[in-house]
Parts: structure tokens; sequence; C-alpha cells
């Protein structure tokens, strides 16, 4: 295929050997299939996003450090030298959270270098070497769901013992290789420690991945994590290796366990729809 503008630079410099195919195209990137040091990789473009869509990022962009005190403060003027720093940032999040998590043991793609504003990164495959279907996309055996959810679940609390959460985790940000589940699209990444609305993004994580695989094995409905992760790393006792039951006896007065099921109930609902916008623009194009 014709090599796209955004990556001959990419080409010149040898990064990359050649375009192979266009493989999904969102709002804020475009995934291609790549070849790269003898191997299929995929690159990741990085579209530059309107001035509207900072507003819709504020809230995960709380709490995350800036290079400088300049940059500091142009962002928070919003001036043009601002937003361009703001839009770096947001590219350079997903960059260092690759590598971040990888070193932690997290199952993310493993990253291969950050070049003229794309990402070059491990292709997950399936068994037949194609692209890896997204976990909402396939069917599980009761056995299975419970495997993937444990799964799951550890790699929440890795990302959380170092401080990060994913703040966007559902069926459609997981791929499912033939070893298991690999969660992708970290630009929106929160930090633990930094940012008001963790807890909350926490649980909607967790909701998330919960509601999905409860459709194979409902029991994993009747189960609390997240709100056990967060007791253990607010007190300071969450390690990789805690051992985690997903039974929790929250304080009634604090938590509406109703509304922790209608999150739950919620995030099905958004799974659905995320999954009918993706079918529609699949259509268009």
């Amino acid at each position: 295929m014709k090599t796209p503008t955004s990556l001959q630079a990419l080409i010149d410099d040898g990064v990359i050997d050649q375009v192979v195919r266009p493989l999904k195209s969102g709002k804020e990137a475009a995934v291609y299939v790549v070849r790269s040091a003898g191997e299929v990789r995929c690159a990741k473009v990085y579209k530059d996003m309107a001035q509207r869509s900072f507003q819709q990022r504020v809230q995960y962009q709380e709490g995350r450090k800036v290079r400088g005190s300049r940059e500091t403060r142009a962002i928070g003027k919003a001036t043009k030298y601002g937003r361009k720093q703001q839009e770096a940032a947001w590219k350079n999040t997903e960059v260092e959270a690759l590598y971040q998590l990888s070193e932690a043991g997290v199952r993310v793609p493993q990253p291969f270098g950050y070049f003229h504003g794309v990402l070059v990164m491990e292709l997950v495959t399936d068994a037949a070497g194609f692209s890896a279907p997204r976990l909402g996309e396939v069917e599980l055996t009761p056995q299975v769901a419970r495997d993937y959810h444990t799964f799951l679940m550890r790699q929440v609390v890795r990302m959380l013992c170092v401080g990060l959460i994913h703040g966007d985790l559902s069926a459609y940000n997981v791929l499912v290789a033939p070893e298991g589940p690999v969660i992708i699209d970290l630009p929106q990444v929160v930090s633990a420690a930094g940012n008001n609305a963790a807890r909350a993004m926490l649980q909607r994580d967790v909701n998330n991945i919960t509601a999905c695989l409860g459709r194979f094995a409902p029991e994993l409905l009747n189960t609390y994590y997240a709100e056990e992760m967060w007791l253990l790393f607010e007190t300071g006792e969450l390690r990789p290796d805690s051992v985690l039951t997903g039974d929790y006896t929250p304080d009634e007065r604090d938590i509406d366990l109703d509304a922790i099921r209608h999150a739950i109930n919620d995030a099905r609902e958004e799974a659905l729809i995320r999954q009918q916008g993706r079918e529609a623009a699949a259509a268009e194009e």
C-alpha cells in the first residue's frame, strides 16, 4: 500500500521497512500493521485533537506531572503553546505508561519506541497470526471467563501498585491473544494518588470487565474487587501478589450498594453502545 505521510519519516529513518495495511482508525489515533526489524509490528499514529477534546480529558489529566513551570502556566492559561504542550503530554503518557507497565509485569503490548509522534509496538495476534479479537467480541466458557477475570484483576492490581489506573478499561480495550488477555489503549491512564476521581475510575474499570465476563460466569457479578483493591491501596498494603477474595464488607453509611450494581449494568449498556458505534463507523468506511 502507499505509505501514509505520517509514517514516511519512519521509513526514511529506517525505523520501519514497510507499511503492510491499516489496522484500525479511531478518533484519537490510526494504527497500521508494519514491518520493522524483521518482524511484523504495529504503528500507532496519534491524531491532533481539536481544542474541544481537551475539556473531555480534564478528569484524566488531574495529577499528571508536566515538565516545567512554563509548560504548567501555559496549559493553565490554555494558550496556543499550552495546548501544544498538553497535546504532546497526552500522547507521551501512553508511551511512558507502556514502558512502566511492561517493567511491572502487566500484560500490555511491548513498546519498541516513539518516533516523530508515532508509537511502534507489538502487534497482538491470535493463534493464526491475524489481529487478535477484543474481549467483547469472543464467546467464552464459564471457566475461561473466570480465568480471564482472575488474570485481569491481577493486572489491575499491578497497575495500581505502580500508581496507575487505566481509566477507560473495558471489553474493547482488552485483546485476546492465545496466552490470554492483553490490555491496550492507555493515553488516558490516571494517577491513582493524584486524581480525585481515581477511586471512581478504578471501580468503573473493574465493573466494566466484571460485567463483560459475568455474562459467562454470573457469580462474578457478586464480587467487589475494586473496593478491596482500593482499601489495600489506601492503607499502603497493596502488593502485586496480594491475595484478593472479591469479598468486601462496605460501610453502608458511605457506600450505596445499589449504585454499585447499577454501575455494572451501566457498564454493560455502555459496552453495547460502543460496539454499535464501531459497527456503524465500519459500515460508513
